[in-house]
């Protein structure tokens, strides 16, 4: 089995990689900015991002009409043990 298909695996991979590219964001990150860095629709990454904050894995700050997205301490430390296991599993 390929490595990439392992680590899918364990983790389902767009969530995985929201938290691993909010953690990598060099500036400010919107849903639809996000939803495009992952090839994926607005309405499904709406909808994990609904469910990381309510497990305090990301939070919403309003800016204007716009919802600018941060990990939390708690996101960042798992988007960071994600990052560990790609690399584990020899994932590009």
């Amino acid at each position: 089995m390929e490595n990439t298909q392992i680590f899918n695996v364990f983790f389902r991979e767009k969530p995985a990689m929201m938290l691993v590219s909010l953690r990598n964001a060099k500036g400010a990150v919107y849903a639809s900015s996000l939803a495009k860095l992952i090839d994926c629709t607005y309405s499904h990454v709406v909808k994990i991002l609904q469910e990381m904050e309510k497990s305090e894995l990301i939070s919403f700050e309003k800016n204007g009409r716009l919802k600018l997205l941060t990990l939390t301490e708690k996101g960042s430390k798992i988007a960071d043990s994600i990052e560990n296991i790609r690399a584990n599993l020899n994932c590009n």
